[in-house]
């Protein structure tokens, strides 16, 4: 479902009392939130695991012995904010993988922004994992111990990207922030459009405590479900002006650095569930990493 920005036409006809009104639309960018899920989504991967529900207005996500799914969306975007509900795995769900994530599909050069959601043993807290690739190069991990439960009921995941910065939400809470330091040197993706993608998958060989944790399958099948699918952003290919365009919403002056509020909510994540961060991680990185020292 497209937003334009509309130019309004009234036309007066002396001889009659009433007003017409044309609309021009010109489009600058997408805002979606699709009335089904196919509207802006495809399944990629084994569409048996892909149940639609409420008539497309929402979808359930199976991992079972035979297989897990996934899908995509059907245009790519550069810059802007997607989001989506998702309500994930109840019980026990270790070693599973719900993932959420844009990807420029670009093999060895790709550009890539994870949501993965780390399944755990019945009682524990899920952990999120967030990643970063920039040109390929990936390695950016960190992990969150969610403050909720995930599975009792709809929580909204987004990631944020603008020319700035990327951010990472849950539920208007942001749990990492990754700047662009390209005046130092530091790589940033800007250039290539990412499409939107979501999968559901066994990983129990890292996912649950690096492994240790491995998936029961007397419990599956495992079920996700997603909702409120959100995609704003440019649509490339699109407009050409759209990507540069100041107007764009995401490109404002609100949106450059975190407000005051979101800075707090943002501390108390890190200082109370952040249970992992490559950049202090002095085993895998003797030197820290660049972006790191520059402040991400």
């Amino acid at each position: 479902m497209t937003t334009y920005n509309h130019l309004i036409i009234t036309i007066r006809n002396a001889s009659s009392a009433f007003v017409f009104f044309y609309i021009l639309a010109f489009s600058l960018c997408v805002s979606s939130r699709p009335a089904t899920f196919l509207q802006d989504f495809r399944v990629t991967w084994s569409d048996t695991h892909i149940r639609q529900i409420d008539g497309g207005r929402a979808i359930q996500l199976i991992l079972d012995r035979n297989s897990g799914c996934g899908f995509a969306s059907k245009s790519k975007y550069l810059f802007g904010r997607v989001s989506m509900k998702i309500k994930l795995i109840p019980g026990d769900s270790a070693g599973t993988v719900t993932a959420f994530y844009m990807n420029s599909d670009t093999d060895a050069v790709r550009d890539e922004l994870d949501f993965e959601f780390l399944g755990n043993r019945t009682g524990q807290p899920y952990t999120v994992q967030t990643n970063i690739y920039v040109h390929g190069k990936g390695d950016r991990e960190q992990r969150v111990n969610l403050w909720f439960d995930p599975a009792a009921d709809f929580h909204t995941y987004s990631i944020f990207w603008n020319h700035n910065q990327i951010r990472f939400y849950i539920d208007d809470v942001p749990i990492r922030v990754y700047k662009n330091n390209e005046a130092r040197g530091i790589p940033y993706p800007k250039l290539q459009p990412m499409g939107v993608y979501s999968t559901l998958w066994e990983a129990d060989d890292w996912a649950t405590r690096g492994g240790l944790e491995k998936i029961d399958w007397s419990k599956s099948p495992f079920y996700a479900y997603y909702r409120d699918f959100d995609i704003e952003g440019c649509p490339v290919p699109g407009p050409a002006n759209c990507v540069s365009n100041p107007a764009n919403w995401w490109e404002g002056a609100n949106y450059k650095a975190l407000s005051a509020i979101e800075a707090r909510r943002y501390r108390w994540v890190r200082v109370n569930h952040m249970i992992y961060d490559y950049c202090t991680d002095k085993t895998r990185y003797p030197v820290t990493p660049p972006e790191c020292v520059a402040g991400i």
